[in-house]
Parts: C-alpha cells; structure tokens; sequence
C-alpha cells in the first residue's frame, strides 16, 4: 500500500491530525517517565533487609522515670522472652531496618576525618543471630567483645570489634580484604573483625546505595536507652508469641509503656506506604491517559470513516478488498502514532530534565522510550480497529449512493 495517498490525505485535515499526533507525543512523554518511576519504586520496595524478615518482631517500650535497674531488667526481660515458646532468638536493639528512627555515626579510614561516610549503628547482643544476616568474611563476635552501653558511652576501650555492611566494605576498601583492617569512629580506632550481607539501614540518607551502609558495634543496650526487643520465631505464630511477649513484659513491670508491637514485615510496609501510593497514583494516571488517547484514536478514526464513506465505496467498486480498507486505516494510524511517539520521546527527556531539577528523580535510562513507544504502537492499533473494521464492511452500491 503506497503511503503518498495517506500523507495526502492527513494534509487536508491537518487539525485534527495535528490533535491526535499532540495527544499521543504528551501521553507517550508522561507515559515514558510515569513507567519508569513506577519501575524504581517497585525496586525501590523491594530491596532486601538483609533479615530473615518473616521471622521478626519488634517491641518498643519506654519507662516511667529512670531505672536505676535498667541493665539488670533488661536481663530479666531477656531471660522471660527466651523462656516463651517459638521464640528462637531475641535481642535487646536500639533499632531495626525501615524503623525511621536512627543512630548514626561517621566513619573513615583516618583519624577525624570531615569527609566519612555516614552509617547507621546497630548495637545488642547476638544481632546477627536474631536477625538471622550472614557473615560473608570474617567471624561474627566473641562473649568477651561486648561492652557494656555505659562504658561504650565513655570511650572505656581501646581497639573494639566491628562488623561492617558488604556495601560498606566495598566503599571504604575498593574490592581490598575489610577484615583485620582498622577504621575511625571520629577520633576512635575500631578494628574489622566480619562483613556481614548488606543489612538495610532504618531510613534513607543520601543516595540509594547509601541505605546499605552499616555496621554492628559489640554494645549491650538497655532497654531505657531506646529502641526495644527484637523477636524471632516462626512466621506462623509471630502475632501470637508478640502479644505473649507483651504480657510476659507488662508482668514482669507493669510501670512502663507498651509503645509498639509490630512484625518487621508491617514496619516495612508502613515504612514504604507512600511509595507504594504514588506507584498506585502513576499507575492510574498512566492507564487513564492511555483509556483518553485509545478513545481520541477511536473517535478520529470514527469520523473519517464517516467522512470517507463515499471515497471507501469509491475504491471497493474499483476493486479495493476489505483487507485494502483495514489496512489503510492501520497504517494511517501508524503514521500519525509514529510522529506522535517521535515528538513524545523529546518532550519525555524534556520532562524527566524538568522531574530531575525539582524532585530529584533519576535520569530516565533510554530502554524506557522504546517500552513506551511499543505500548502507543500497541495501543494505536488496537483503538483504530474497530472502526477499521466498520469501513472495510461499507457495501461498493451503498456507498456509491451516499449523497
């Protein structure tokens, strides 16, 4: 089929050939872009934590006043979570992954360094046990290693142990061995004694790669200095063993407050809530642009059948088969997607430039523009056919007689 009667024919109606090829650029720009952030939230919600997260649970509590007693209740409570049945492990933490709430700390190679890079500190006894993340090199900590929070506090220690994030190494030691090597917290040496797998930090700081940045310190927390207990038992019976848990507590000291009690996978899904709610939000102003620019096709292409009523008879009398006619009109409709998608691709980089300045949002990667071109070309195809269909059923005698 020659195209040159087509163009033709687009030249004499060039208003409404010029909406629908706007309407398609626009939608493809938008399209294009809302696909591509939809793409990096899904992966964005669903990095990892570097935990057996079905497994966990988190209690936050608070005291009335100050407990002189902290670290011999905090023992106590221990003692009482490990004794309730399912429990597999439980850990006193000052923090969990997607918590929100963080304690973080600088650290480099060289003592004082103004330029470390920033890392959230986890700190309690047998963390990699209770949050079940491996050790990749090195060993995890010795009894002898844990301090005491109060002796942490006072810099009473030369030379403590840490175990630092896979991501962590790679960035302070370029691919080098991280075990057996000395860092700085601010003016204070540590020596590597393990790399763990990437353990998701509580919340966000600086660039994405940056969420995998932390490390484990050997320091007993006390229930008074924030944070809470960390549970870990059958995903089946989780809930149950939380809520035994919270009254295993309330017993054992009735003057302190239940703040939470809640699954990781809940803390994650809250965590990420308004992620997911902009995903929904994209996905629903891409598919209404979409539903918009398939009914603009169909109403164009409905009114040029209308139009062309006497030409479509014309060229059935002539011999033109219903193929001819269906053809025509998809072929019409991939030009004017074609032109559409070309101007769209433009206005997409335009708009992501625009998305980059004010929120920055990432650089729309290329293989985005073919996805949604495809979609358009898709789409365009699937819009014209009905009523392509219609003209290629317009009978050569009635037509002919169409004033």
């Amino acid at each position: 089929m020659q195209v040159r009667p087509i163009i033709s024919t687009l030249r004499r109606h060039k208003t409404a050939a010029t909406l629908i090829v706007l309407e398609i650029a626009l939608t493809c720009a938008i399209v294009c872009n809302a696909v591509f952030l939809i793409g990096d939230r899904a992966a964005r919600i669903a990095r990892p934590s570097g935990t057996a997260e079905d497994e966990l649970g988190y209690i936050t509590l608070t005291g009335i006043g100050t407990k002189a007693d902290a670290t011999a209740l905090t023992a106590q409570d221990l003692a009482a979570l490990r004794a309730i049945p399912g429990v597999r492990q439980v850990s006193s933490v000052n923090m969990v992954p997607f918590g929100n709430s963080s304690w973080n700390s600088g650290i480099s190679l060289v003592k004082d360094d103004p330029n470390g890079v920033n890392v959230a500190q986890y700190m309690g006894r047998d963390l990699l046990e209770t949050f079940g993340t491996r050790i990749l090199a090195g060993r995890g900590f010795q009894p002898n290693e844990y301090l005491d929070f109060e002796a942490a506090q006072q810099g009473k220690f030369d030379h403590p142990s840490v175990i630092v994030s896979h991501a962590l190494a790679e960035r302070l030691f370029q691919g080098d061995e991280a075990v057996g090597k000395q860092i700085y917290f601010g003016d204070k040496p540590a020596i590597v004694v393990g790399v763990m797998a990437n353990l998701m930090r509580p919340n966000e700081f600086g660039e994405p790669e940056h969420a995998f940045y932390s490390v484990l310190l050997p320091v007993e927390i006390p229930y008074t200095e924030g944070g809470g207990y960390l549970v870990r038992a059958d995903p089946a019976q989780l809930d149950t063993i939380l809520a035994d848990a919270e009254s295993t507590l309330n017993r054992i000291d009735p003057a302190r407050i239940i703040l939470h009690r809640r699954t990781l996978h809940d803390i994650r899904r809250e965590y990420y809530a308004k992620d997911r709610a902009m995903a929904y939000l994209l996905v629903g102003v891409t598919l209404a642009l979409l539903l918009i620019t398939a009914l603009g096709i169909v109403g164009l292409a409905s009114f040029w059948v209308q139009q062309r009523t006497r030409q479509i008879g014309i060229r059935r009398a002539l011999g033109a088969t219903r193929g001819h006619i269906l053809r025509y009109f998809q072929l019409e409709n991939f030009i004017l997607a074609t032109a559409g998608i070309a101007l769209g691709m433009a206005l997409a980089y335009g708009l992501n430039l625009l998305l980059m300045a004010k929120y920055a949002v990432p650089r729309l990667p290329g293989e985005f523009l073919p996805i949604g071109a495809l979609l358009l070309w898709i789409l365009g195809q699937i819009a014209v056919l009905g009523p392509a269909i219609r003209a290629s059923t317009i009978a050569p005698a009635i037509a002919t007689r169409t004033v």
